[in-house]
């Protein structure tokens, strides 16, 4: 049976089909495209935000670190300073304690009855010390007398003691500015003994000065070895 031509209505009908489709499918795609821009929004969204995110946390922990490091070298700062005052006072007390001490060895050199007995024994020391049959004592020229008396019972006390004599000669070559005492030469002048009550102080001041340092401030648990 040949296909009769559509008419008006029908065509108009075919029509409104085809724009319903269209429509439809228009529709459709317009649904899934605003689907897709959504899912595309909001990964970017999340992604920008996880972004900014870890910028203020690293700007953060950067903060956070320069005020640990402003406060750990603030803390350095005050410990060093107040180590550094704490040895500043502990070491004008040793030089008070020394200069105590210098005081008084100025004391004993104006005490004839104690300088004279000082001076014979460092010099019966060192006449052992030398065992020399001739001996030079240089003493300060004030202390020559004082020396001189000194020698001659030191001499004596040698000779009970070692059973040797010894020719001591007294010469006043020392300073008056030091505090006092005597050096020893042997005869032969090799060889020198310094026992000067300055020399002496400072032979105390060295070897004693750990000893003193842990008898008045305690031992220091940062040091493991004396001297």
């Amino acid at each position: 049976m040949a296909s009769r031509p559509l008419n008006d209505d029908e065509v108009l009908s075919e029509m409104n089909k085809m724009v319903a489709f269209i429509k439809q499918e228009a529709l459709e795609k317009a649904r899934e495209i605003k689907v897709k821009a959504d899912e595309e929004f909001a990964i970017e969204k999340a992604k920008l935000v996880k972004q900014e995110q870890q910028a203020i946390d690293a700007q953060y922990e950067k903060k956070r670190k320069g005020a640990e490091v402003a406060q750990k070298i603030a803390h350095s700062t005050l410990t060093n300073k107040s180590r550094l005052k704490l040895l500043q006072q502990r070491e004008e007390h040793l030089q008070d304690l020394f200069a105590t001490a210098r005081q008084e060895i100025d004391a004993l050199a104006k005490d004839e009855g104690r300088y004279v007995q000082f001076l014979q024994g460092v010099m019966v020391q060192g006449f052992l010390n030398l065992l020399e049959p001739d001996v030079t004592v240089h003493a300060r020229a004030k202390d020559v007398t004082i020396a001189q008396s000194a020698a001659d019972g030191a001499a004596k006390q040698y000779k009970e003691i070692s059973g040797r004599s010894v020719k001591v000669t007294v010469q006043g070559s020392l300073s008056d500015d030091i505090a006092g005492g005597v050096k020893l030469v042997s005869g032969t002048e090799r060889i020198t003994l310094d026992n000067t009550l300055d020399e002496r102080l400072r032979l105390l001041e060295d070897r004693m000065l750990p000893e003193i340092r842990r008898d008045l401030f305690g031992t220091n648990p940062n040091r493991k070895f004396y001297t």
